[in-house]
């Protein structure tokens, strides 16, 4: 094999991300699907350094926010804090649910998923002359990213609290709604609430 010719290794040995295409053009800098990646887990490497975050593989980036688990009000205490070897086997069998369901490939379903979801408005806000104002303001890509993964995990997160229902349904379900833009997606939900907000304080 010559020097030039890239390995393309499978995500978890079955997903090609070669032929995904990112679709929103202001998300294509910031959603990485390496395709010499087999298990999608850098170990913090690009946690010091400026933006470097975009080039964590996506499907790590929602393992990493699933990691945020526990109480349902509390972010970083419970269940799931730290365990990311289990929520890489969870999002693993996510993905093989949604193949077996949509009969589509399940990284492209996360990729629609992730665009659906981001809002591209938000709130700041403005103390002018002792006088508070929230004032509208457009959101930066990767951050984009980072809300629409948060939304997926909340959704995710809130659906399976308290319930018998396993995490890896509830995440495939969730994907799968918020690819179709369906509005019973949570991360939809937020997504359109956050915009709506937003655009009243224009």
């Amino acid at each position: 094999m010559s020097g030039k010719e890239q390995i393309n290794n499978l995500l978890f040995n079955k997903w090609d991300t070669r032929k995904i295409e990112i679709n929103d053009i202001g998300l294509r800098r910031v959603i990485s699907l390496q395709p010499s990646v087999v298990i999608p887990i850098t170990f913090g490497r690009h946690e010091h350094q400026r933006m470097k975050k975009a080039e964590v593989n996506i499907v790590e980036r929602l393992a990493n926010k699933l990691m945020h688990f526990g109480k349902k009000y509390a972010k970083n205490t419970g269940r799931m804090g730290g365990k990311k070897a289990k929520l890489l086997n969870v999002v693993k069998t996510a993905l093989e649910i949604i193949h077996l369901e949509t009969g589509k490939n399940p990284v492209d379903v996360l990729i629609k998923a992730v665009e659906n979801s981001c809002p591209n408005e938000d709130t700041t806000r403005i103390v002018y002359g002792g006088v508070v104002y929230h004032v509208s303001v457009d959101v930066a890509p990767l951050r984009r990213v980072d809300l629409a993964l948060r939304f997926i995990a909340e959704g995710v997160k809130e659906s399976t609290y308290s319930n018998p229902q396993a995490i890896e349904e509830a995440l495939s379900k969730e994907l799968i709604l918020a690819s179709n833009n369906d509005m019973s997606s949570h991360a939809i939900k937020k997504k359109n609430e956050q915009e709506r907000i937003a655009m009243s304080s224009r």
